[in-house]
C-alpha cells in the first residue's frame, strides 16, 4: 500500500473511519531525522497490506500536530479505531516500528 498524505480534510476518512491500523508519521521537509525514517516508514508501508500509513507534514497541518499534541518530530503515532494506542518521538528502527504496530 501506498503512503498517504493526511490533512484536516482528509483526516477524519483515512484515519478516524480506517477499518485497519494505521501509522501516522508527523515529520516537516526541514527535519534530518524525519528524511532519516522517511525510508523506513515507507518500506512498511509497502510490505503491510493490513496497516494504512500516513504522513502528516507539520508545517502545513499545525491543528492536526496539536492535536496529537506533537512536541518533536519525528513522531510515529498507532491508530485503531480512531484512538492513538502507541506513540514513538525520534527516529525508530524498523523493528521498533513493526512490534509498535503488532508484527
Amino acid at each position: 500500500m501506498s503512503v498517504i498524505q493526511i490533512t484536516k480534510d482528509n483526516f477524519e476518512q483515512e484515519v478516524v473511519q480506517a477499518k485497519q491500523t494505521v501509522l501516522l508519521d508527523f515529520w516537516a521537509a526541514w527535519c534530518g531525522p524525519c528524511r532519516m525514517l522517511s525510508p523506513v516508514v515507507d518500506q512498511i508501508a509497502e510490505e503491510l497490506d493490513d496497516v494504512k500509513v500516513g504522513k502528516v507534514n507539520v508545517d502545513e497541518e499545525p491543528d492536526l500536530a496539536r492535536q496529537f499534541g506533537v512536541m518533536s518530530i519525528p513522531t510515529l503515532v498507532v491508530m485503531k479505531d480512531g484512538k492513538s494506542v502507541d506513540t514513538a518521538v525520534g527516529v525508530q528502527p524498523k523493528g521498533a516500528i513493526l512490534s509498535m504496530l503488532g508484527h
